[in-house]
């Protein structure tokens, strides 16, 4: 397919510090004992594209993220990584390698994706309808514990999120409406001209922009040189594709008349409200072939593109890893409910637990919890829906519950750990308690310590 394949994998983020740091840049944070971005590159191979240019924030990120790659993939993908300054958006990253894209069609993926929706069947819709952008649409997902316990209390159960708000057509393959971020909060107003063109028009709240798009390039190039302010293809180059899809040009003695682009606003919010039908005549064809016409079906008199959405079924788990939260909730979704991600096989416990790891007397680690290699744990510990990474050394008497526990960890006798991420190398002295902490690479606690809801760090 002539496609180009580009992978955002940002850098050092800093709504996940301190997770990330200068040795452990966002692509490698592990999901189940696995580097993130592995899922995305994973995910594009099974489509079968194997030609990749791999963005990284940071020459130093680009150079861990680019050995890391050419370890793991040495024989699989054909990877370029280019590196882009820190902090940069995401449209001011593709403007830095502009200059490497030459195939007709962008495919854009954000490296934060965990997700069993097959980019080539976004592609293929792409190239079915001859869109200028095809923006990937799936369920917004539930945060917070599966399972609320006593202790979870009333702010632990699980609510979705309210991300975008999405105006489709009737066939639900045209996207003629997107609000993201703040602008959700605000009041909606609708371009009469779609309206009278499409007829009808659902509005949903129950989706999110899955930040995988695909995009022609000639479009797509002209958008980001024309708009020097565009910082973001979410927030800023998204929306204006979509909104200047029937910004039609009526040719009167050979000048341009700009339509009317009144605006009309609509107030219900709910996550499906059908607009009141405002063609009588519904039966006519798609609103872009009627913009492609004449009104008497003659040479083409209004300019039109199509933007296109690709939504993925309920069944299939589509979550990025933008967040504190979406990190532990991705770990515990990858070892439970779409433990088919993990690429690990399970045991009858439903548990993994490497060969290698070692578990002391009357030790248990229950269902959708995983054990890394060389581990080794004292007597009576007890693990529940928690990911503990390679060569830790954890005491007697410790809990894990609702955590993850990079590598080269050390948890002295008498630990509990709950609803935490514990970075590698950090040190736990004899009886510590964490409750919904994070503790950042290399930090030592001293014994007795107690802390809730703290993001520990070195200075």
């Amino acid at each position: 397919m002539d496609f180009q394949v580009v992978v955002l994998a940002g850098g050092t983020s800093k709504n996940l510090v301190p997770l990330v740091s200068q040795e452990v840049p966002k692509a490698l944070l592990p999901v189940a004992n696995r580097p993130v971005l592995s899922y995305v590159l994973e995910l594009l191979e099974l489509s079968n594209l194997k030609d990749l240019i791999v963005v990284v924030e940071g020459q130093d990120a680009a150079l861990r993220v680019g050995g890391w790659i050419s370890g793991a993939y040495v024989d699989r993908l054909h990877v370029e990584v280019a590196a882009v300054p820190e902090d940069v958006g995401t449209a001011d990253a593709l403007r830095a390698i502009a200059h490497h894209l030459t195939a007709n069609n962008i495919l854009v993926v954000s490296g934060d994706l965990v997700c069993d929706v097959p980019p080539g069947a976004v592609a293929a819709a792409h190239r079915r309808h001859d869109a200028v952008v095809t923006a990937m649409l799936c369920s917004a997902p539930v945060s917070g514990p599966s399972e609320s316990g006593p202790a979870g209390g009333k702010d632990k159960t699980k609510k979705p999120g309210r991300y975008n708000i999405i105006g489709l057509d009737p066939t639900k393959q045209f996207l003629l409406y997107i609000a993201t971020g703040a602008e959700v909060e605000k009041d909606i107003r609708v371009q009469k001209s779609i309206l009278r063109a499409v007829g009808q028009m659902e509005m949903r709240a129950d989706l999110m922009d899955a930040h995988l798009y695909a995009f022609k390039r000639s479009v797509l190039q002209e958008v980001l040189d024309q708009k020097s302010t565009f910082q973001s293809l979410k927030q800023d180059v998204l929306p204006y594709l979509v909104r200047s899809q029937l910004r039609s040009e009526v040719l009167l003695n050979g000048t341009p008349q700009a339509e009317d682009n009144g605006n009309e606003k609509v107030a219900s919010q709910n996550s499906q409200v059908v607009l009141s039908r405002l063609v009588a005549n519904a039966s006519t064809p798609s609103f872009h072939e009627l913009y492609a016409l004449g009104s008497n079906g003659s040479a083409p008199v209004r300019r039109t593109h199509k933007c296109c959405a690709y939504i993925a079924s309920k069944t299939k788990y589509c979550v990025r890893l933008n967040s504190i939260q979406a990190f532990s909730d991705i770990n515990r979704d990858v070892i439970g409910e779409a433990s088919h991600l993990s690429g690990y096989s399970f045991s009858a416990h439903n548990n993994i637990i490497h060969p290698s790891a070692e578990l002391g007397l009357k030790t248990t680690v229950g269902p959708h919890c995983m054990l890394g290699e060389g581990s080794q744990m004292g007597d009576k510990c007890s693990v529940k829906r928690s990911v503990i990474g390679r060569h830790c050394r954890i005491g007697s008497n410790v809990k894990v519950v609702n955590s993850v526990v990079m590598n080269h960890v050390t948890i002295g006798d008498g630990c509990s750990i709950q609803g935490s991420v514990i970075c590698s190398n950090v040190q736990l002295q004899e009886r510590v308690v964490l409750k919904d902490c994070q503790v950042g690479a290399g930090f030592v606690i001293t014994a007795g310590c107690v802390y809730k809801g703290e993001s520990l760090a070195r200075k």
